[in-house]
């Protein structure tokens, strides 16, 4: 079922409220880090902690990057690798994302 304009604008500014827009951050956070995640496990050719003959490298913690967006500053975990680096190319080095 359509919403009807009236309806849409109620919803955008509900969003726009400081409870909206807090949903918003945490929604595209989560979303962000669960990508990061993917492409680090593609990567790496392994899940965490699983034994696997295609690894080609092993996780060593994270370290934090703060992504500024429209909706806020977004506090997002980068996996470190024990050799090598990583850095998900969904994000660009010292960039803003819109």
């Amino acid at each position: 079922m359509a919403l009807s304009q009236h309806d849409l604008l109620r919803l955008l500014e509900s969003l726009r409220s400081t409870d909206g827009l807090e949903l918003v951050r945490e929604v595209a956070q989560r979303l962000l880090q669960e990508l990061i995640e993917a492409e680090a496990t593609a990567r790496i050719g392994a899940e965490w902690g699983e034994q696997a003959e295609t690894r080609t490298a092993y996780r060593n913690g994270h370290r934090e990057k703060t992504v500024t967006t429209q909706a806020g500053d977004l506090e997002l975990a980068i996996p470190k690798l024990r050799a090598g680096s990583f850095f998900p190319s969904l994000l660009e080095r010292r960039r803003r994302i819109d």
